[in-house]
């Protein structure tokens, strides 16, 4: 089963140290500036086109400053939006609003930023069976976000971090001593430990492929940095005995021909590390 990380206790977790980071002792702009009870409402404005992500979560958000907030939803997670499009309306407390403003616009602007970019290059991929997978390779505390993002915009989640799978990378076989007794002393390890992972393998040739393939305990077989030719012999070599995946510098320009190799997945790095924030705002209305 899937490590579930969005569970009411980790997201309020993120928001309760969000919160704590840009208010600390208080909003005191709002505090000093805005008359004791002043009610109002401001529109969260969509400025550019893609993929719209974070708006459960804004939810979260807008009840955690303050309860009594009220938010209209005019889009939901997953929508396409366009240059003026409003998302949402939030109506109660000026200084509740004001407070939980860059927080909300910082989430939403980054979301939508990956699940536009994981939407754009899912689709590249849709005509084969290969799904899109995002990495570690994310913002430090702000995975659970960037992984909802990858969700929202289409992609699978690769696992959370280095708790809930085991991935026996490069560094890992080499220190270990190779493949064969990294994987060895891995089964060893869950035995004693009671754990029940998956274990994946990196390899970076097809004789490490064989070699992996050799140790009957493997659940999927990671391609990395290889030629598309090497990785077609790979996923033949392989025949369905476990799962494959395919990684390394993978690009909008390179993503397609991989996928066409038959791997299971594609795992990139680039979802979650160079995306294009969406432009959104919160601006008052009278």
């Amino acid at each position: 089963m899937a490590y579930n990380y969005l569970k009411e206790e980790y997201i309020n977790h993120f928001i309760e140290e969000a919160i704590k980071e840009d208010v600390n002792t208080g909003d005191h702009s709002s505090l000093a500036s805005i008359p004791e009870g002043k009610e109002s409402k401001a529109q969260l404005l969509i400025k550019g086109n893609g993929i719209l992500a974070g708006v459960k979560l804004a939810n979260h958000i807008f009840n955690y400053v303050d309860p009594k907030l009220y938010v209209e939803y005019f889009k939901t997670d997953g929508d396409k939006v366009s240059n003026g499009d409003i998302g949402l309306e939030v109506s109660g407390s000026a200084v509740s609003i004001l407070t939980a403003e860059r927080l909300v616009l910082n989430c939403m602007q980054r979301m939508s930023g990956i699940a536009t970019y994981t939407h754009n290059m899912a689709a590249l991929i849709s005509h084969t069976n290969t799904k899109l997978l995002d990495t570690r390779k994310t913002t430090p505390n702000f995975r659970l976000a960037e992984k909802w993002a990858v969700q929202i915009g289409g992609g699978k989640n690769h696992r959370f971090g280095l708790f809930d799978m085991i991935m026996l990378k490069d560094n890992h076989n080499d220190f270990a001593g190779g493949i064969t007794k990294a994987v060895e002393a891995t089964q060893a390890y869950l035995k004693d430990k009671k754990l029940d992972l998956k274990i994946e393998v990196e390899t970076r040739n097809l004789e490490e492929v064989k070699e992996t393939l050799d140790t009957n305990a493997v659940d999927v077989i990671m391609l990395d940095n290889m030629s598309v030719d090497m990785m077609k012999e790979a996923v033949t070599l392989i025949n369905g005995r476990c799962e494959t995946e395919a990684s390394g510098g993978i690009t909008e320009e390179t993503i397609v021909p991989i996928a066409e190799t038959g791997v299971d997945y594609i795992s990139v790095g680039a979802l979650t590390h160079s995306y294009k924030s969406l432009d959104i705002s919160l601006k008052a209305v009278s």
